[in-house]
């Protein structure tokens, strides 16, 4: 039966529907404050305002994390291929604010603008400070009105724009559930007319399933901050269900991520892995602002050194990292396409609420063949077929080379 779980898995064509145009999408039941669907697919062509210039995009970041600008970078370059805008060669390594200040005194032609000052975030993570920055937002949209949408990154800025009602069109991306985390109401429906947020229906409980189903294991471990946030992240109401489905029990370490510095919730994290390691039968790793490129090279040496199998939330770069084996990840050029045509597609008259927010991985394996020798696991060959990106990691840990079938 668990073969049988990972063929009919693997046969899903789901990356079809990460490539996939967006299309207006109709619930069966629709409640009656819903909006209804609209009857053309709205195009993502160009097209200046009404009232002449450029369309202003502004932008509201939960705190400092490597996914932010990485994502908002590969929003910018769709926005780029869709016509919307010129952009010159953008440094590595930028912070989110450092890069949102360069695509908006270096951004050309087209017909948007990243507007400098429209920024905003709240600290680091900083939970006191949200209600200010939140304020602060909503004032500057009330007062001015010099914004046509704002660009949302991480849960906690979803969460604020979904709080304060989405005033102006909101597109929510780098989430891990915007379901759970309360930011929308359904993956078919956001609730607010000016909000958008992309979802993977099931992504984390089918990585869950997939993981059980290659390595039957009976306790698992997982590390998260114990707060509605940190649970959201690792999306651990997805993790409970499948458990009690499967009959393994979770271990838990709590190690915060908000309202402290970078290197806490790094040195936290670490601990964690190392309290966990040697007691459970497997790890699943989860999202947290502790797991950068660097750290995450260390989760995986704690991993292997311990022989215990890990699978990772994130995709395939923690694999080439040296964790054992995710999904394997679509480009985040697709990513970020999906979001430039949502942008597209609402400055040409649609209604946020109104497209498509659903978004799905691609159904292929991610495998690192060095950590399957430092553990002792011996991959079924249905596995070894079905794994689209193979990573070789070399003495030196996160030294990986790509053997050929991944991007």
């Amino acid at each position: 039966m668990k073969r049988l779980f990972i063929f009919l898995f693997l046969a899903l064509p789901l990356s079809a529907l990460a490539q996939a145009p967006l299309r207006p999408t109709m619930p069966a039941a629709a409640p009656p404050t819903r909006v209804a669907a609209p009857t053309r697919v709205f195009p993502t062509a160009p097209v200046a305002p009404p009232r002449g210039g450029k369309w202003r995009i502004g932008y509201y970041e939960s705190g400092d994390y490597e996914e932010y600008p990485l994502t908002l970078r590969a929003i910018a370059e769709g926005l780029q291929k869709l016509g919307w805008v010129k952009l010159p060669a953008i440094p590595e390594g930028l912070s989110g604010e450092a890069l949102w200040r360069f695509l908006a005194k270096n951004a050309q032609g087209g017909k948007l603008e990243f507007v400098g000052d429209a920024y905003w975030k709240p600290g680091n993570f900083d939970e006191k400070l949200r209600p200010e920055t939140m304020k602060a937002f909503s004032e500057r949209v009330k007062n001015r009105r010099d914004l046509d949408l704002v660009l949302a990154m991480g849960t906690w800025a979803g969460q604020d724009m979904a709080r304060l009602g989405t005033p102006i069109p909101t597109v929510v991306a780098s989430t891990s559930d915007p379901l759970e985390s309360g930011i929308i109401k359904r993956p078919e429906d956001s609730g607010q007319d000016n909000l958008h947020a992309r979802i993977y229906p099931g992504r984390y409980k089918n990585q869950v399933r997939l993981f059980h189903a290659i390595i039957p294991f009976r306790t698992l471990g997982i590390v998260y901050e114990d707060s509605p946030e940190g649970r959201s992240y690792a999306a651990i109401a997805a993790i409970e269900e499948v458990a009690r489905e499967e009959r393994f029990a979770i271990v838990s370490c709590h190690a915060p991520f908000s309202g402290v510095e970078i290197s806490v919730a790094t040195r936290k994290a670490l601990d964690c892995y190392r309290q966990i390691a040697p007691k459970v039968d497997a790890v699943y790793v989860t999202t947290h602002r502790g797991i950068t490129l660097d750290s995450i090279r260390q989760i995986a040496a704690i991993l292997r050194r311990a022989q215990t199998p890990s699978f990772s939330m994130l995709g395939s770069e923690e694999v080439k990292a040296g964790l054992l084996m995710s999904l394997a990840d679509a480009k985040k050029s697709y990513l970020g396409l999906f979001h430039a045509e949502v942008i597209a597609r609402v400055f040409n008259g649609a209604k946020p609420r109104q497209l498509n927010q659903i978004w799905a991985d691609p159904a292929k394996i991610a495998l690192n063949l060095e950590t399957t020798r430092r553990i002792g696991f011996d991959p079924p060959v249905d596995i070894l077929l079905a794994a689209d990106e193979v990573y070789e990691t070399g003495s030196r840990e996160g030294d990986s080379h790509d053997l050929g079938k991944g991007d």
